[in-house]
């Protein structure tokens, strides 16, 4: 047998193509664990990856079930795909591109909860959801109002499904990664005060280089999936900060 507790793991990561999405496909694999990817463009590096837009049930569904062809039980899947825009003072903001966002980050998660529910109801076994949160979640900040609803969205949804599903053999959770050096915080260090007025609290994080790295973050979510010893007591989890702010 393998010394290593993640070999043979089999996890589905969707957003898989930038960003955190990405940092888990590489650090992952680095571990043994088999991953399926899927996002709006193709992502690389992945054991099986597919090209899913999330707020198609019908997509996500049909990945769930082409990975589960291919590997049986999927032991872990990271609904990780999100957007940030719009970012600006609600009274700015459409409700149009209102709408489009929570579709992407509160549709797709919904999407990718529901087939992984039915994944594992379907087959013996247990199995972790792990729905990306963020801090946002938990205050509101002025310029993010569709961020921020949508992520308190996420934390409630995951919190209702761990209740709807104890017999299930499912552990959910959502999880807060921590600030990590992603396209979407160049898109926040571009806004202007009107737009974002905490934007100087990130460009000094930048300059101080204090974010959690791809790596860290990936280390937390395997010992959270797969150590006993490490497996979190609520349904909501900050992943800690890695360096000093």
């Amino acid at each position: 047998m393998s010394d290593n507790p993640f070999a043979g793991r089999t996890a589905v990561i969707t957003g898989a193509s930038r960003g955190i999405g990405a940092g888990l496909v590489r650090c992952f694999r680095e571990a043994g664990v088999r991953v399926a990817g899927c996002s709006r463009t193709l992502p690389e590096g992945c054991d099986i990856a597919q090209e899913v837009d999330v707020v198609s049930e019908s997509a996500v569904t049909g990945f769930c079930e082409e990975v589960t062809s291919a590997w049986g039980a999927i032991d872990l899947w990271i609904n990780n795909a999100g957007i940030l825009e719009p970012v600006s003072p609600l009274r700015e903001v459409s409700p149009k591109d209102f709408m489009s966002h929570l579709e992407v980050n509160v549709l797709g998660v919904f999407n990718g909860t529901r087939a992984y529910i039915h994944h594992l109801r379907g087959r013996e076994g247990g199995g972790v959801l792990m729905n990306i949160s963020s801090g946002a979640a938990w205050q509101g900040y002025a310029g993010w109002s569709a961020y921020c609803a949508g992520k308190a969205a996420v934390d409630r949804l995951t919190e209702s499904v761990q209740l709807e599903e104890l017999t299930s053999g499912l552990r959910a959770y959502a999880i807060a990664p921590g600030v990590v050096d992603t396209h979407m915080q160049e898109v926040i260090r571009a806004c202007s005060p009107e737009q974002f007025p905490m934007v100087d609290k990130f460009l000094e994080m930048k300059e101080r280089d204090t974010f959690n790295s791809p790596e860290f973050v990936a280390r937390h979510l395997l010992g959270y999936a797969f150590d006993p010893d490490k497996r979190p007591d609520d349904t909501l989890v900050r992943v800690p900060a890695e360096r000093e702010s």
